[in-house]
């Protein structure tokens, strides 16, 4: 729980919103997205990525769906929504 709201607090969900911002996204993509910017600036493995995105989901921020893939697994998708677009324009100025 400490770990949660850790996460919450700190630089990672305007992150992940910014990223989502620029279209949907799979856990995936987002944790190759945070690990080209720099695992040294913002570390996050998939053990703090998921609880992130469910914590950022349960409040709104964005909303997953299940897509099947063509050529592979069913994956979940994350959109921002806009109360998350609201709360990065917040965070832009």
């Amino acid at each position: 729980m400490k770990r949660e709201r850790e996460l919450l607090k700190g630089p990672a969900p305007i992150a992940l919103l910014e990223i989502l911002s620029r279209g949907a996204a799979f856990g995936g993509q987002l944790s190759q997205t945070l690990a080209s910017v720099g695992d040294e600036i913002l570390p996050m493995g998939h053990g703090s990525l998921y609880p992130l995105l469910y914590n950022l989901e349960a409040k709104g921020l964005l909303k997953g769906k299940w897509h099947q893939a063509h050529d592979g697994p069913r994956r979940r998708y994350y959109l921002i929504t806009p109360a998350g677009r609201e709360l990065l324009a917040h965070h832009q100025t």
